[in-house]
């Protein structure tokens, strides 16, 4: 199957045409729309919603994202092999998530126009012109290498979270993504919750570490594992980016959890 990641929302044609693209050269494909609505331009978001989206397909799922604020320049368009499936978008970062935890097996610079739309692809809309082409071939049978050059996964760009750091107050992290819900999502994994109580410092607020958002009244901030694997900041029906005032890259402290770094 292929799945489409975008940010460009529902309100044009933009997705339908890609759809259309597909359903022209391998009619019997299933696509899923991952998103459509991460926030132009945001190739961080891009790189969270992909990571945590793709552990639930199958091995063979050719992923194609298309956040591209630098479509049209001389960043490279590129196809990446893993064990686990195929990647397919630009180079700006977008599949440093999923290459943290998959090694690269092979990677492409898509440069054979013949598994383009066109040879001529639009400056704007690549999404449409090489990268779902070069998807829909590959669903069709054609081998990997056969879409473009090969190039080695360590030029590929990478977006570098900080790192997690152990410090005498506890792990040091920082918030990663801010969901829909003004949930914020920490770097702080859920294997460093212990058994025992926890809670999650930023700067002079401390959160009590639960097990679900209704464990306080609604209104008040929360800490706990989300769905995705990591610790999150709430707000009991509410936002806790609002009321928090939370913004990506913001330190967090977990204190009384598994503050080591090693398994």
């Amino acid at each position: 199957m292929i799945t489409l990641l975008t940010d460009f929302g529902t309100q044009d044609a933009y997705v339908g045409v890609m759809k259309g693209i597909i359903a022209s050269r391998c009619p019997t494909t299933p696509v899923i729309d991952l998103t459509h609505a991460i926030p132009p331009q945001d190739i961080w978001a891009a790189r969270f919603q992909l990571l945590t989206a793709f552990p639930y397909f199958p091995p063979k799922t050719i992923h194609v994202v298309v956040v591209d604020p630098g479509v049209g320049t001389h960043r490279r368009a590129i196809a990446l092999q893993l064990a686990a499936g195929i990647l397919v978008g630009p180079d700006n970062g977008v599949f440093s998530g999923v290459m943290d935890r998959h090694p690269v097996l092979q990677a492409v610079e898509l440069t054979h126009p013949a598994y383009w739309r066109t040879p001529h692809p639009s400056a704007t809309f690549q999404g449409r012109d090489i990268f779902v082409p070069v998807a829909a071939h590959l669903a069709s049978g054609v081998a990997f290498g056969a879409i473009g050059q090969p190039i080695g996964p360590d030029s590929l760009v990478r977006l570098d979270l900080p790192p997690l750091i152990a410090t005498d107050q506890g792990l040091e992290g920082c918030i990663q993504y801010i969901d829909h819900f003004g949930n914020a999502v920490t770097t702080i994994p859920e294997d460093r919750v212990g058994p025992d109580s926890w809670r999650l410092a930023l700067g002079p607020v401390s959160l009590t570490g639960s097990a679900t958002y209704n464990t306080v009244e609604p209104g008040a901030p929360l800490a706990l594992v989300g769905s995705h694997g990591f610790i999150e900041i709430a707000v009991n029906q509410g936002s806790a980016q609002r009321q928090l005032g939370l913004a990506l890259g913001d330190t967090v402290v977990l204190v009384g959890g598994r503050g080591g770094l090693g398994n």
